[in-house]
């Protein structure tokens, strides 16, 4: 089973997942993203694991390789599937999200392909516009539902119903 939320910035994708990851209890792995505000002002972005830990993945103060105002610490998520990799492969795989930044490494697309070819159940959220074949390849071959305001707090439910 293989499932992708999708819609535009700030419709509630995020909300979506880690409420999904509430109703699976113990039955998920990974990460998914939150803001870094300072000052009332989006600031950066960290990656939250399941398993209770969190790292800055992107900031306006980190140097590297840039989306928007936002500098990317890539080691940061190939920190994060490394140790994903240690978990059960029986327990749900969540992403969030397939995205910008998260594509910077090349190490994360080719995890992400590989889970994509194995049994592994994968629940994922992907940018609505992106043309990268990656995305372009979920969006041809697996299930992916748009979250929008009139249905973002009824799709965990229906997450919850498909993989019953």
């Amino acid at each position: 089973m293989k499932l992708f939320l999708t819609g535009k910035p700030g419709v509630g994708k995020t909300t979506a997942i880690i409420k999904v990851l509430e109703l699976l209890q113990d039955k998920g792995v990974g990460f998914y993203t939150k803001e870094i505000r300072e000052k009332g002002k989006r600031v950066g972005f960290k990656l939250v694991t399941t398993w209770g830990e969190s790292y800055i993945f992107a900031h306006v103060d980190i140097d590297g390789p840039r989306v928007s105002r936002y500098g990317v610490d890539v080691r940061v998520l190939e920190h994060v599937i490394e140790k994903i990799n240690g978990y059960s492969q029986e327990k749900f795989l969540i992403v969030d999200e397939i995205g910008k930044m998260e594509m910077l490494s090349g190490k994360f697309l080719r995890w992400v392909e590989k889970h994509l070819a194995s049994h592994h159940p994968f629940i994922g959220t992907i940018p609505i516009r992106s043309r990268h074949p990656l995305v372009e390849k979920i969006r041809q071959r697996y299930n992916v539902w748009e979250v929008t305001p009139d249905n973002r707090e009824a799709i965990p439910f229906r997450v919850l119903d498909l993989i019953k």
